[in-house]
């Protein structure tokens, strides 16, 4: 792109100086101020509820319809992160999907540790059903972490025999926790956001020491046969592209329908500065039409 905006959003990323190896209390709250400086629309409400025991953040847009629903699981590798500090990106895909969103508080390691995060998701999408929303009338969207976890979720769920969501989004999704993409190193140079040190320190806080390749915490290796439609975004310049790229491709070998779209040069989860970043709104706008086209008809 060579666009001004974009090399100073980059230059801002990398001298922010965010780092996931220190102590999980200290990114956290790091972390949480960063996301502080993010704007947010007046014209959304917010509403603190539970969902299956699970604090989520409600939010409305005008003309959402309240008979739909927007499933949201916020990134921060399993360690940081709040739905508070991602309510922009989440609310403003909720509005381009035309439906109230619902963004899940689900619990961070090394406090509670794998496979919390996966039961917190299971029980707030049942939760959502038995508010009456039929599930043709549910999508399901996270970023990074919470990308991984939402084809963790629907994994979970197809194994539980319920049922599934119209569709699923995943941004820049984090779903090898071996971190053994290629681009985990092929990227990290240009990678203002992420390093692999940062990431394998919070595979191991999320673990505890277990098998990172474990289907649930790795959905890369579960078998994904029977999901429903997927659609992958994620920025050339970020160190988690190859896991993008290897879940489209197991996704379509397991014959579910998936959309890869790589973005060329924008960062790691770049919808979180649609503030600044055209890029940013292009990709929530794109994402939240190929989530409405999905939806189920009303009644």
């Amino acid at each position: 792109m060579g666009d001004a905006v974009l090399e100073q959003l980059k230059a801002g990323l990398k001298a922010s100086g965010l780092d996931f190896t220190k102590p999980p209390l200290t990114a956290r709250a790091e972390f949480e101020a960063m996301l502080a400086t993010i704007p947010v629309q007046e014209d959304i409400a917010f509403s603190t509820i539970e969902l299956g025991g699970v604090p989520t953040l409600k939010a409305t847009t005008p003309q959402a319809a309240a008979d739909a629903a927007l499933l949201y699981f916020h990134g921060g590798a399993y360690v940081v992160g709040s739905a508070t500090g991602y309510r922009a990106l989440a609310a403003e895909l909720g509005r381009a999907a035309g439906v109230i969103t619902y963004s899940v508080d689900y619990r961070l390691a090394p406090e509670h540790v794998f496979p919390a995060a996966v039961d917190d998701a299971v029980a707030a999408y049942k939760a959502v059903l038995d508010q009456g929303i039929a599930p043709g009338r549910v999508v399901i969207a996270g970023d990074s972490a919470g990308g991984g976890l939402v084809v963790a979720l629907l994994v979970a769920l197809r194994d539980a025999g319920l049922p599934a969501p119209a569709a699923a989004l995943t941004i820049s999704p984090w779903v090898d926790l071996t971190c053994s993409g290629s681009t985990i190193a092929t990227k990290a140079a240009v990678d203002p956001s992420l390093t692999p040190e940062g990431l394998v320190a919070m595979a191991g806080h999320y673990l505890a020491g277990g098998n990172t390749a474990q289907p649930l915490a790795s959905p890369l290796f579960a078998d994904l046969a029977g999901l429903p439609p997927l659609l992958i975004q994620v920025g050339s310049a970020e160190i988690l592209l190859d896991d993008a790229i290897r879940l489209a491709g197991a996704a379509g070998a397991a014959d579910v329908p998936v959309q890869l779209e790589v973005w060329p040069e924008v960062p790691h989860v770049w919808h979180a500065f649609a503030f600044m970043l055209p890029a940013g709104r292009a990709a929530i706008d794109q994402a939240g039409a190929f989530l409405k086209a999905r939806l189920a008809p009303a009644g």
